[in-house]
């Protein structure tokens, strides 16, 4: 998957999703995706912006959790995925993962 891909995929996962009442950037190295659930809806964008919860992951990584293949979990605690502020935000990233 490219980017973009993923970029549809979260998008799709955020419009079916209630509103995180916070934000989260997954910070891919070389680009990113922010998610803003403070409004009545999440807003999914690719543009670099501050998160109250910042999960820094590959994006090999997170598309292999978006298959299924990567417990988010076990990213976790394996250290693929290292999140930065508001624990109980990433939280609910894994709840909109399904």
């Amino acid at each position: 998957m490219s980017i973009e891909n993923t970029l549809a995929t979260v998008i799709e996962m955020a419009n079916n999703a209630g509103p995180l009442g916070s934000t989260l950037k997954l910070n891919f190295g070389g680009s990113q995706i922010v998610i803003d659930g403070t409004g009545d809806a999440n807003t999914v964008s690719s543009e670099d912006s501050e998160a109250a919860c910042t999960v820094d992951i590959s994006l090999d990584d997170f598309e292999s959790m978006l298959s299924g293949s990567l417990n988010p979990m076990a990213a976790f605690m394996g250290g693929k995925m290292k999140v930065s502020g508001d624990m109980g935000v990433a939280m609910k990233l894994q709840n909109m993962l399904g």
